[in-house]
């Protein structure tokens, strides 16, 4: 491999296709924390004094996630930041139990407090069961799981009180979204998509996402370059996902085209804040079974539970 293109020093072990740069594996790593770094600053997502609840899996993006965060407040202890995981168990036989250890080692190593919430003791059943209920009924197991797994994560971040839910989305994931909401015709949701935060639910949160601008493949990576240990096994059940098709579907454009996400990711962000500034200010609704903030008068939450 060439020498790394940046500090003209080491031998690369990263060929960066979408810049032609050749990284050594300290640079590679510098240009993923600062990246994180920059995307945090930019869209002002973290304040002084916040107390940060992550939501991590047990996956390369969410364990990568916490530790760059960790450090980052390691770095600028003057600034009063706190730091907490949130881990949803979905109740998945056989694919979860494994990630809830890896992600209690993580968080012991780092000195990290974990919390851990379930699916059956929020909302009385599990993702092993709810599929069995929804088998007559038209509505996908990653949509079920990810309207459960986003109120789970709520109050999981709710009873550490925190200020800010940090998730790990990248920007492949805030592609497949733009398509999605796209091809569903769904406007208001392209509008949220904008990477800065609002505040949200009855405490006031925000959610942030300081992984939006970097490229999954590139996280995994790190998570390697790290030593980061992560759950590589998929989901059993997430091959219902129009995500999979849309995942193979830019990878595929990446190859032939380096750059190609990224381009696609600037052109969302700009239809996305022209989308955001024009929508009217909500005015939050409480659902009329649970009493939580929702876009309507029954939440998602409960809907889903109505079907099942």
């Amino acid at each position: 491999m060439p020498c790394c293109t940046k500090c003209q020093k080491e031998e690369s072990l990263y060929y960066r296709a979408y810049s032609g740069e050749y990284l050594c594996k300290k640079c590679f790593l510098r240009s993923i924390e600062s990246k994180a770094a920059k995307t945090i600053s930019k869209y002002s997502m973290i304040e002084y004094g916040d107390k940060v609840a992550v939501g991590v899996s047990g996956g390369k993006d969410s364990l990568s996630l916490l530790y760059v965060l960790k450090m980052l407040f390691d770095q600028h202890p003057n600034n009063g930041n706190e730091l907490v995981a949130v881990t949803i168990d979905e109740g998945i036989k056989g694919y979860r139990d494994e990630s809830l250890q890896i992600v209690k080692d993580f968080c012991a190593q780092l000195n990290i407090e974990s919390k851990v919430l379930s699916y059956q003791s929020l909302f009385g059943i599990d993702m092993d069961q709810a599929m069995v209920q929804r088998s007559s009924q038209k509505i996908s197991s990653c949509s079920m799981c990810g309207t459960f797994r986003r109120r789970a994560i709520d109050i999981a971040a709710e009873t550490v009180e925190a200020d800010i839910v940090a998730t790990a989305h990248n920007m492949d994931d805030q592609l497949q979204t733009f398509i999605i909401n796209l091809l569903a015709g769904d406007v208001e949701r392209i509008g949220w998509i904008y990477p800065e935060p609002v505040q949200y639910t009855q405490t006031g949160m925000k959610k942030v996402k300081p992984f939006v601008e970097i490229y999954e493949y590139e996280i995994a990576f790190y998570a390697l370059q790290r030593d980061i240990p992560f759950q590589s096994e998929e989901c059993p059940y997430m091959n219902e996902s129009i995500r999979t098709d849309l995942r193979e579907f830019f990878n595929r454009l990446e190859r032939d085209h380096p750059g190609i996400k990224y381009n696609a990711y600037r052109s969302m962000t700009k239809i996305s804040k022209v989308l955001r500034s024009s929508m009217p200010p909500s005015q939050p609704n409480k659902c009329s079974i649970c009493a939580r903030v929702s876009t309507g008068d029954v939440c998602s939450v409960c809907r889903t539970l109505s079907i099942l």
